[in-house]
């Protein structure tokens, strides 16, 4: 598999990452311990350097999955986890808490559940409004110092955060949704990375799924799965967007691709600091993800998106409102 660098960080990983949430948490009952080490080993196998997790995913099992798995191959690949949030008495809640005492506590754990001496890649989860992102950037600077962390992201963070975070440790990544059906990137965010030299890791690149074609206008989540709260995933909102899926399915042929490949293709031709991070729990899924490293999308194949694109009005939004709430800050 090729090779990108995170902006100018100097940090190299594959084109194409590993999201490995989906394996303990958000799309229903986690996969099995067994299955989980076995598919992200499959993916290494097949040139996936980059792995992405984060202590709320479980929380804590995602980690510890990860870690066990990559222990073998650890100096091989880069592994990225969040910081951000406490869980509550029942373990279930998501708070927000950014404050210098919680992150160097949560570094400490992902530490022992990776398996590892330091983490590649420090993500903020989310900005917390509440502790000046000055203060989160000088912590993790403090950890950077330590031989903890050897490099700083933000997740779903605003522009001008961003600019703040970077001017006191410099930000190797940032992670937010990108994809055919989430374009907002493109208007403030990606100039910006571009003029900071800051590399861009989009996550839900095929859609939670959807851009998969796989999830047809009568589609149901359990209570369990994420997407059942999304208002994009709504009934109404699956049958408008089918359009997309249709338009993806159109090119995918006249390529000899599937709309999983043109999707992820599509994202790795905007720049070349992109690297996605598709997730799945199955290894065929695997293999059709990995494949769009090697499809290339011509100057022609582009403009066609685009004008194609322009006729499609995508309902719904990404995240329920109190979700909504806590990014972009």
């Amino acid at each position: 598999m090729n090779t990108r660098e995170l902006g100018r960080s100097g940090l190299r990983v594959s084109a194409l990452g590993l999201g490995c949430m989906g394996l303990s948490h958000g799309y229903g009952p986690a996969t099995g311990k067994t299955e989980a080490i076995a598919l992200i080993r499959a993916a290494f196998e097949r040139g996936v350097s980059f792995f992405d997790t984060a202590e709320v995913y479980g929380p804590y099992l995602n980690e510890e999955v990860v870690g066990e798995a990559l222990a073998p191959m650890r100096e091989q690949v880069v592994i990225a986890t969040k910081f951000g949030f406490t869980f509550g008495e029942d373990g279930k809640q998501q708070i927000l808490d950014s404050h210098p005492n919680r992150i160097k506590a949560a570094v400490d754990g992902s530490l022992k559940r990776l398996r590892t001496e330091r983490i590649d890649l420090l993500y903020q989860h989310r900005v917390d409004p509440a502790v000046p992102i000055e203060e989160v950037a000088g912590t993790v600077r403090e950890l950077i110092d330590a031989g903890k962390v050897k490099h700083f992201g933000l997740s779903e963070a605003g522009v001008q955060t961003i600019r703040r975070a970077h001017a006191v440790q410099p930000l190797a990544a940032v992670q937010s949704e990108y994809s055919l059906w989430w374009r907002e990137p493109e208007r403030e965010l990606l100039p910006a990375l571009e003029e900071l030299g800051i590399g861009f890791v989009p996550f839900s690149p095929l859609g939670k799924g959807f851009l998969t074609g796989t999830i047809g206008a009568d589609a149901s989540f359990g209570s369990d799965d994420f997407r059942s709260v999304v208002p994009r995933f709504g009934a109404a909102q699956l049958q408008a967007n089918q359009s997309l899926v249709e338009l993806l399915r159109g090119i995918a042929e006249d390529k000899g691709a599937t709309a999983a490949q043109i999707a992820l293709a599509w994202l790795l031709a905007q720049r070349p600091w992109i690297v996605p991070i598709p997730g799945t729990t199955k290894l065929h899924r695997l293999d059709d993800n990995l494949a769009a490293d090697a499809l290339q999308l011509t100057r022609e194949d582009l403009h066609r998106i685009e004008h194609a694109l322009a006729a499609v009005q995508v309902a719904g939004d990404r995240y329920p409102a109190a979700l909504q709430a806590r990014v972009g800050r």
